[in-house]
């Protein structure tokens, strides 16, 4: 796979995130909840997020399934 077609998948994928995104859901979050989820929606990384949301990967999973931002790994 060439980089640009990485960098297409990586913008698909943001895309279909921000649009699928409960953001009304995602707003009433705490700051930190609220910031580790834009923080995987914008990047995709969910370790990244997850350490910084201070959930276990299990519940950051589930707080993401919660405000219907899909997950593919």
């Amino acid at each position: 796979m060439q980089d640009s077609e990485v960098l297409e998948w990586e913008e698909e994928a943001r895309r279909i995130r921000r649009e699928r995104a409960d953001w009304q859901f995602i707003s009433s979050l705490p700051p930190r909840l609220r910031a580790a989820v834009k923080l995987f929606i914008e990047t995709g990384d969910i370790r990244l997020a997850q350490s910084i949301s201070g959930l276990d990967y299990d519940d950051f999973r589930e707080l993401l399934r919660k405000a219907r931002v899909p997950v593919v790994l």
